[in-house]
């Protein structure tokens, strides 16, 4: 069958040219007479495609000389762990709860030292972002958390905190969308399951500063200087996702970069959420400041519409449009692989869709 165009949260669709690629290569990758995943970690073939990946991931972030790059396993959720594990030198730590993963990430914290909620939208079911200016920031605190787009709840951080803490970001849902200033950040970390590559790899930019002060108590795996000094094979790493990633990256550079997928982004964005403004059937749920590029939802109100919608949406190849059950309703994702004409279809099949049922 033809492929459809998927809205899922993650594991998402990924680039057509990348998926071809992956395809041509995986009985024999190049003249190397085996497929990447039969590689040994440590040869060099695969080292090539490892090497290539961290340096094209560099390029397109600007990543600055004082950040080191490497590729865990147990994708973003793993990571909750490890970053109290690493940072918290003091044993306090701040966050700001702005939707489930969030919230998430600092209940975990929670088991390995103080943690301090500086500011929340639960009460509101995460429909905006807590605003950032004059927050009451622990002092002495080793670090403040943030998760940048929120996936569920369909909003985003339109402005960073001021922190005299280095600043940790769960990127997962927005790396590579837009611009980030990496200086900016202590830590970005990312599951790569939505603007990267396969399920189960995490992408971790840290400023070397930060790393080698793990607690005693750290497992090596969690332990980033350990990962660091192992070029992310302190045991073998995902090196299918690897590849794939580093696939994806040169897609990325051959569009014009992160720069150029924001404009994209904005553009699509705009298409989905013009519609819904002036619908009459289907009404976003996140307040219009803190609207996510990545992660649009929106309901009609009625369980049974949304439950017709989902399915007439898929029948014409608009696929995992049903929302999460905390929002209910629709979640269109539409990451860096959704292109512009797949955003077109889904406003003409929901003003068809509005025609027949507001």
């Amino acid at each position: 069958m033809d492929r459809v165009y998927n809205f899922s949260p993650g594991p998402s669709q990924l680039p057509l040219p990348v998926l071809e690629k992956a395809q041509k290569d995986l009985l024999t990758y190049g003249n190397t007479g085996m497929s990447v995943m039969e590689m040994s970690h440590r040869s060099k073939m695969y080292t090539d495609i490892y090497d290539q990946a961290v340096a094209d991931l560099k390029d397109l972030m600007a990543i600055p000389e004082d950040y080191e790059v490497v590729f865990l396993q147990g994708g973003a959720t793993q990571q909750f762990s490890a970053i109290p594990l690493n940072l918290m030198v003091n044993g306090k730590a701040d966050y700001i709860d702005s939707g489930n993963f969030a919230h998430l990430a600092a209940e975990e914290g929670k088991r390995y030292g103080e943690v301090h909620v500086v500011a929340s939208s639960r009460e509101d079911n995460y429909t905006y972002v807590p605003d950032v200016k004059g927050l009451a920031l622990t002092e002495g605190a080793d670090y403040l958390h943030i998760t940048q787009n929120n996936t569920i709840y369909g909003t985003r951080f339109v402005e960073l905190p001021e922190s005299a803490a280095p600043l940790v970001c769960d990127a997962s849902s927005m790396i590579l969308s837009e611009v980030m200033d990496v200086s900016k950040y202590g830590v970005i970390y990312a599951g790569a399951q939505k603007n990267i590559g396969p399920s189960g790899l995490c992408v971790l930019i840290v400023r070397k500063d930060l790393a080698g002060h793990a607690m005693d108590i750290c497992p090596k795996l969690l332990n980033w200087q350990v990962q660091i000094d192992k070029g992310s094979m302190y045991n073998t790493p995902n090196t299918w996702g690897i590849y794939v990633a580093g696939l994806t990256f040169q897609w990325l550079k051959e569009q014009g970069g992160v720069a150029a997928m924001e404009k994209i982004n904005i553009e699509k964005a705009a298409l989905l959420y013009d519609f819904l403004d002036n619908s009459k059937l289907f009404k976003p749920t996140a307040q219009a400041k803190y609207r996510s590029r990545m992660n649009v939802t929106f309901v009609t109100g009625d369980a049974e519409k949304d439950a017709a919608f989902v399915k007439a949406a898929a029948a014409q190849g608009l696929v995992n449009l049903k929302g999460h059950r905390t929002v209910g309703g629709m979640r269109a994702s539409i990451y860096n692989a959704m292109s512009v004409e797949g955003v077109r279809k889904l406003v003409a099949f929901m003003k068809d869709f509005e025609a027949q049922n507001a």
